[in-house]
This record gives C-alpha cells, sequence and structure tokens, in this order.
C-alpha cells in the first residue's frame, strides 16, 4: 500500500504546556522504574505537553530536539520507503519513549513520529536527556533495556509484515493499541489502518469486516471498539504474545 503524509498533519505544532508537578494524573512505566531521587530529577527537566491525534512530532531528515515519554497517549513510529509509500513500524505508549537514537548518540531518526492517540507527553529537550543519561547510570541501563526490547519488537514487526495474513496482523495492531489507549474504544480511520498494514483500504475493510462479523469489534467511521479481547487474542498471530513476552522478559 503506498499511503504517505496525506493522513498526517504537517503544520507547525504549538504545544500547550503545564508544568509536571500541577497535572501528573499518570505516569510513563519506562520513568516510573527509576529510583525516586534519580526519577524525580529528570522529571525536573521535563515539560508536560499536549499532544494532538494526527500530529507530527517528528519528521526524518530533521534534527531531533526533544525525547518524548507518552503518559496517557501513543505515537505512531513510521518508515517511509519512498517519496509515496510509507509502512507504521512500531507504536509507543506509557511502556516506553520515543528518541532512542539520542541515546546512542544520533540526532536523527529515520522514522516519522505521528501522534496515534492524542494526550499528554513529558518531553525532554536533547540537551537536558543527555545530561540526565550522563549523569544517571540507573537511567542508562533503563534506556539501554528498552533500546533492546524496541529492537526485537522491529524485527517482529518486519516477520508480521511479510508473513502474516492482514486479519491476524489486524487484530495484532487492535490489541498493541487498545494496551496503549488504555480504552475499549479507539480512533483509527481506515487511510490510517491502511498505512499501518501496508495494504490497500479494500483489504482494511474485509479484514475489519471479518472481525466485526465474529462480534470481536465494532468499527463505524474511524472508531474502533474491542467488543471481545480475549477472541482478538485468538484472532491474531503469535507475534502479538511475543512482543508482550519480550517486553516482560526484559524490563518486568
Amino acid at each position: 500500500m503506498c499511503a504517505g503524509a496525506q493522513t498526517e498533519s504537517t503544520r507547525p505544532r504549538t504545544f500547550a504546556v503545564v508544568p509536571p508537578a500541577e497535572r501528573l494524573h499518570s505516569v510513563n512505566l519506562l520513568l516510573e522504574a527509576l529510583p525516586g531521587v534519580d526519577r524525580r530529577r529528570l522529571l525536573s527537566q521535563c515539560e508536560i505537553v499536549d499532544v494532538a491525534f494526527a500530529e507530527v512530532l517528528y519528521a526524518p531528515p530533521g534534527e531531533l530536539d526533544h525525547a518524548y515519554f507518552p503518559i496517557d497517549s501513543f505515537i505512531s513510529l513510521i518508515m517511509p520507503i519512498d517519496a509515496d509509500c510509507s509502512l507504521e513500524v512500531g507504536l509507543v505508549g506509557n511502556e516506553g519513549m520515543f528518541g532512542i537514537p539520542l541515546a546512542l548518540g544520533v540526532n536523527a531518526s529515520p522514522m516519522r513520529a505521528v501522534v496515534q492517540g492524542a494526550g499528554s507527553a513529558l518531553r525532554i529537550d536533547t540537551a537536558a536527556f543527555r545530561r540526565e543519561l550522563a549523569r544517571t547510570p540507573a537511567l542508562r541501563r533503563c534506556i539501554e533495556r528498552y533500546v533492546s526490547v524496541h529492537v526485537s519488537q522491529l524485527a517482529q514487526t518486519a516477520g508480521c509484515t511479510r508473513f502474516h495474513l492482514v486479519e491476524a496482523r489486524l487484530a495484532r495492531w487492535l490489541l498493541m493499541t487498545q494496551d496503549r489507549a488504555h480504552a475499549r474504544s479507539f480512533h483509527a480511520t481506515q487511510e490510517f489502518l491502511a498505512l499501518m498494514l501496508g495494504v490497500r483500504r479494500v483489504g482494511v475493510t474485509k479484514a475489519a469486516s471479518a472481525l466485526q462479523q465474529r462480534d470481536l469489534i465494532r468499527y463505524s467511521r474511524g472508531n474502533v471498539t474491542v467488543l471481545d479481547r480475549r477472541g482478538l487474542k485468538a484472532a491474531s498471530c503469535g507475534c502479538y504474545d511475543a512482543d508482550r513476552s519480550s517486553y516482560d522478559r526484559i524490563l518486568g
């Protein structure tokens, strides 16, 4: 499927910024794993930003100005294939972060970062993030483990895209999205689903209809409701459980 940036807003983004101490109503699990002193020092360098659905947080080949730690938002990682084709290769929710290259000494990413679930995120600028990495061994260890999980999941996604049927891949993606949305219902347009799966819209329609006919989901006008999570897991390929296992094994 050749689906491009026409489904994503590329207009300049004005963020609503609120000091973390004033409304930290949820957590980022990656940061929550840090010792209290280290976590508080890092949070003092962060700001909370509100991000909107389809907003582009980063597009290559630009420089990465910030790292993002989602709280109740989630971010789609999209690999541009050529001028007209793109493919989603990952999702980041409050279990992780966007900005891994910064921890590896690189100032750019090959992937676009697009908000798939609106909400809030902790944002820290590049210089402050690298200072905290240099002074905080616990943060370095945490990020290194997350990098290992991320690489494993990217490899899993590559194999899944190549070998598994669209219906099973859609079920997997819906489960992954529900995990990060922390809700039974969320927004997912046909255009974005086609981009995510790398298929034509007719393929998305067929796969979503099959899941809906089995009363696993309800899908209408870009809104998805998971009706039977257990049944959806049964319809998914084994990649969903493999992703969860790699996270639990390495990050607990």
